[in-house]
Formats: structure tokens, C-alpha cells, sequence
């Protein structure tokens, strides 16, 4: 079926089989690299590709809201292999598939974007700021200072608080001197992080109306996210 800008998407379709669910959860008992390697095919074929095609599908749709977001799916899909270096888990394999779609895809997982990730528990999905340099965190404060009503309506409306119900975030101990006015108004100015976070039950996985529901929590977030990326531009 074609949208209204001309461009053609899938028609309702299921993406994953119940493969997808029992892989992770074979995977959470046998987190090592020979039970991997022999049924890494299934990863191939079960995990890995249909959710490419399933993001592949998400960044064609955020596109048409959001046409900074340039990247393919494989520039968002993060990789499924833990980085075990300088960790304390040692677990070669994340029990999870996830993606990072903004402007900068998994590059760059500070600027606002929508992040997704499948287990076999649930389907979660965030928004804003969760990881930023203390530069950017002072950028948004600066934003928030200059419009707080504005701010104040973005996660406030409606639709945001129905499905994500609010900003979270670790909070600074001390406010800094030039926010303690502002603060008493707005006291998500003493955030150093402002992330939103909701999730579906992972039966909603196979329903063919999946694709509908992200895009709505996408949505959902966008007044939130468009307000934060301004500390980026200024």
C-alpha cells in the first residue's frame, strides 16, 4: 500500500515467528560461543534478518516526521557481541537485539533518537538523552531555561504521557546556582539525563499491526526529542 508521500510500504505483515522468542531464551541459558555457533544460522535467519527488515521498514516511516534521519538499517542495528575488554560480564552475547535510529544511527547514542530492542520478555522502546556530555546536559538546560512552557506542553501532552508517562533520569545532587530559581518552576532542569521509556508484552511481537504500534510510540515522542536536539544545533 503506498502512504500519502508516495511511498510504498509493507502492507500489515508479521515479521518474527516464535523462533525469535525461544532463541533468546535458549540464549540466556547457554550464553557461550559453542552453543552460538551452533545455531547461529537460526540467529541469521530467525533474529538478525527479520528485524533489519523491521527497522528498515521504522526508518523508512520516522523518514517522512523526521528527515534528518538519513542512515539505513544497518547503520542502527547494533551488533549482538558483547565488547568483553574492559567488562565486568564476560558473557560473549547480549540476550537482546536492538537499534538506535537517529541522525547518527549507533554511532552516537546521546543525540535524541528512538531506540528499540527485542529479548524474550518484551519489546521496549526509548526516547530523549540518556548518556551526554556535561557541555550538552548545560545546552539543554540552557533550552530549557529559555522556554520552559515550551518544554513543560512537550511532556505533558497527552499522547506522551499515556504512553511513556514521564521524563526519568538521574538527577543532580546539588543544583547548580544559576538553575535554583528555574528549578523550583521546572525541576527536571537538575536532570542529567532525560530519557522516556515504555514497553510492549513480547506476545504483541507477532501481531500483524506491530509496525503501527512502534511508529505510534515514535510519535508519541517527537515534541520531547525535536525540543532536546535544539542544545545540539546551538
Amino acid at each position: 500500500m503506498f502512504c500519502s508521500f508516495g511511498y510504498q510500504y509493507q502492507s500489515r505483515m508479521t515479521y518474527f515467528q516464535p523462533a525469535f522468542v525461544k532463541f533468546f531464551k535458549d540464549l540466556n541459558d547457554n550464553n557461550h560461543k559453542e552453543w552460538f555457533d551452533a545455531n547461529k544460522k537460526i540467529y541469521e535467519h530467525s533474529i538478525k534478518l527479520p528485524f533489519q527488515k523491521f527497522v528498515e521498514e521504522l526508518i523508512s516511516r520516522i523518514q517522512q516526521k523526521d528527515p534528518e534521519v538519513l542512515i539505513k538499517a544497518s547503520d542502527a542495528v547494533i551488533r549482538i557481541y558483547n565488547d568483553v575488554r574492559f567488562s565486568k560480564d564476560k558473557t560473549p552475547y547480549k540476550t537482546r537485539i536492538s537499534a538506535n535510529i537517529s541522525k547518527y544511527g549507533r554511532k552516537d547514542k546521546s543525540y535524541p533518537g528512538f531506540y528499540i530492542q527485542m529479548d524474550a520478555d518484551q519489546i521496549g522502546m526509548f526516547g530523549g538523552v540518556y548518556m551526554a556530555e556535561p557541555s550538552m546536559i548545560q545546552s539543554i538546560r540552557k533550552e530549557i531555561a529559555a522556554a520552559p512552557k515550551e518544554f513543560k506542553a512537550a511532556y505533558t501532552n497527552a499522547d506522551f504521557v499515556k504512553k511513556f508517562g514521564a521524563i526519568k533520569g538521574e538527577v543532580q545532587k546539588r543544583v547548580p546556582k544559576e538553575w535554583m530559581d528555574l528549578a523550583k518552576i521546572e525541576p527536571l532542569i537538575a536532570n542529567k539525563q532525560f530519557y522516556y521509556q515504555a514497553s510492549l508484552p513480547i506476545d504483541q511481537l507477532y501481531r500483524p499491526d506491530l509496525m503501527e504500534q512502534v511508529f505510534n510510540y515514535f510519535e508519541a515522542g517527537m515534541k520531547v526529542n525535536e525540543f532536546l536536539k535544539r542544545a545540539w544545533s546551538n
